[in-house]
């Protein structure tokens, strides 16, 4: 038996959107860039109201280790794809250092 030890880096990014047309995209994604994710089903409650969308995970997978800024940076680049392919306006991408909102509005609107 064989073990490999990595540095833990989690990185997630929330958003609102339909589960089965986000893991279709996720499926496409995955498959041009060489990457693996988990998305499962997330509820935003919220002031005045309530979503249905989804949460993608990465990790630092020891079969193919990385570092933090190259997950964050894909996490970000996925995330800023997906607003657009799921009618979204934002994302928040969540990480052990920083959290990046990802929105299409234009800067200064609350």
């Amino acid at each position: 038996m064989k073990t490999s030890i990595v540095d833990t880096v989690v990185v997630t990014i929330h958003m609102a959107g339909d589960l089965e047309e986000a893991k279709r995209l996720l499926r496409k994604a995955c498959y041009y860039q060489g990457l693996c994710v988990t998305v499962s089903a997330e509820t935003f409650i919220y002031t005045g109201g309530e979503e249905e969308g989804v949460r993608i995970g990465f990790v630092n997978y020891p079969r193919f280790p990385s570092d933090l800024p190259t997950i964050q940076d894909r996490a970000v680049a996925l995330a800023e794809q997906l607003v657009v392919d799921l009618c979204q306006k934002t994302a928040l991408v969540v990480g052990p250092v920083e959290t990046v909102w990802v929105t299409t509005e234009p800067p200064g609107t609350p």
